[in-house]
């Protein structure tokens, strides 16, 4: 003996049933850590978003929340490491521009040197000779 539908249900169907198998759907997508949205829930319990927006607004609103949620955590995990890497990139910056600091001086510093003992070798083999400034080049009186 088959039961037939009233009028305004469909066979097999009813609200308190359809609720249930969307928590069903619902919390089996929680569980399993897979991606949950109103189509993927629609689509999983048989019925389509629409009935879900107009039909099960609280329905919506759950699987809202629990979209929100996980995008939430999500970009505020992506956040938290992006501000930690800036973080470490502007520290190295700091640091390269300093380095490069202390390279051009080290560099102008050896440069000197260098000069300064081609000059001595150049004295020290002959090829160069040294003079003595005159006296009245540092203001001072030369001596008699």
């Amino acid at each position: 003996m088959a039961i037939k539908p009233t009028e305004g249900q469909s066979p097999g169907r009813s609200r308190s049933k359809t609720l249930d198998a969307l928590d069903k759907v619902i919390d089996g997508l929680v569980e399993g850590n897979e991606k949950i949205s109103i189509a993927s829930v629609a689509r999983a319990a048989g019925v389509t978003p629409g009935l879900i927006h107009n039909t099960y607004p609280a329905v919506a609103e759950r699987i809202r929340t629990l979209m929100g949620k996980s995008v939430r955590a999500q970009r505020d995990s992506k956040h938290q490491a992006l501000m930690v890497e800036k973080e470490k990139n502007r520290a190295l910056r700091a640091e390269n521009e300093q380095l490069l600091e202390e390279l051009a001086r080290l560099a102008s510093v050896n440069q000197v040197l260098i000069l300064e003992m081609a000059h001595l070798k150049g004295v020290v083999d002959g090829k160069v000779v040294v003079f003595v400034p005159k006296s009245g080049a540092n203001n001072e009186k030369a001596p008699d």
